[in-house]
């Protein structure tokens, strides 16, 4: 065998990146030590509860990509997923409920971009005032109370199926497939990648950067929107800090998927499989009976050891 043949999987396995190994080796670890980690319930479980995750990273990675942050994602995706669960309660309509959300989160995701675009405010202090504004508005909207006795249209979405398969992933396969077009197969796609890198170039081609970094920040909430009815099904009810904490995760997919901060390189299968590598990791401590603090604990290492990798594979 030829120096070439063998040094071709050598470079193959350097390309993978680190959330890749990471993975593996979590689905390796959780298979041995956690009793009916691997069964096919579970895993298809595993699934289920990554897509709100899915529906969050995804608009996250094009906005980490324009060299921005979303903090404000969880705070919104708990107002929408009390707006889905109010409107859908007094008008027994799931499409009411869901436009209703859709329509708050895409107005959070204007004002987030209006304000890193237009008011010039660095996105990380911007977005850390819209998710104290949703939050506090979460709070009046249900009294601090969960919101119960919704509508069985709402409820049964999280565990219905179609054509075997539960709809929430489908859900999931459908966004990561839009997203995937947009980012790869759009002109769209073409500028959100200029707006991290190469800002200049879209100004001297005559379309405007703040339009589209306003229009980035703009899907962010609307996908938040989407991602409220599952929210609201999942838990069968509203509550005021339900998706609180969730815009860590998110960035922490992204972060470990590969996608970079600046200079608008992103990556969405990195982002995937970041999502799965954050949704196997919490199933699997839960399976082991270890609290929800050792969790997100777990998180911040999971980044740590990904970038580790990342930061081997590209000096060897």
């Amino acid at each position: 065998m030829s120096d070439l043949a063998i040094a071709s999987p050598i470079s193959s396995l350097r390309r993978l990146p680190g959330v890749a190994i990471v993975l593996v080796l979590l689905i390796a670890l959780f298979g041995a030590i956690a009793p009916g980690f691997l069964s096919a319930a579970n895993l298809s479980n595993v699934l289920v509860q990554s897509t709100i995750l899915t529906m969050l990273a995804l608009p996250m990675t094009l906005i980490i990509m324009t060299e921005g942050i979303d903090l404000s994602m969880g705070a919104v995706l708990t107002l929408t997923s009390l707006c889905v669960a109010i409107v859908s309660l007094a008008t027994q309509s799931m499409l009411l409920g869901l436009g209703a959300a859709v329509l708050v989160g895409t107005v959070f995701g204007l004002a987030n971009g209006w304000l890193v675009a237009i008011a010039k405010i660095p996105p990380f202090v911007a977005t850390l005032a819209t998710l104290g504004m949703a939050h506090g508005l979460s709070l009046i909207v249900s009294d601090g109370q969960s919101v119960v006795g919704i509508p069985h249209s709402v409820r049964d979405i999280y565990s219905a199926k179609l054509l075997g398969i539960p709809v929430p992933i489908l859900m999931g396969v459908a966004s990561y497939g839009v997203f995937h077009g947009l980012l790869y197969h759009t002109r769209f796609g073409t500028y959100v990648f200029a707006l991290g890198g190469n800002r200049d170039a879209l100004r001297y081609a005559g379309l405007s950067p703040t339009r589209l970094l306003i229009a980035v920040y703009a899907i962010g909430g609307m996908m938040a929107g989407v991602a409220g009815l599952l929210m609201t099904a999942r838990m069968n009810s509203g509550h005021p800090t339900a998706g609180l904490g969730l815009e860590f995760d998110a960035i922490a997919a992204v972060a470990v998927g590969g996608t970079s901060f600046e200079r608008g390189k992103g990556w969405l299968l990195g982002t995937l499989l970041g999502v799965l590598a954050v949704g196997v990791l919490r199933n699997g401590l839960n399976l082991v009976s270890l609290p929800s603090s050792v969790q997100v604990a777990s998180v911040g290492v999971l980044v740590i050891v990904a970038m580790f990798l990342d930061g081997l594979r590209s000096r060897a």
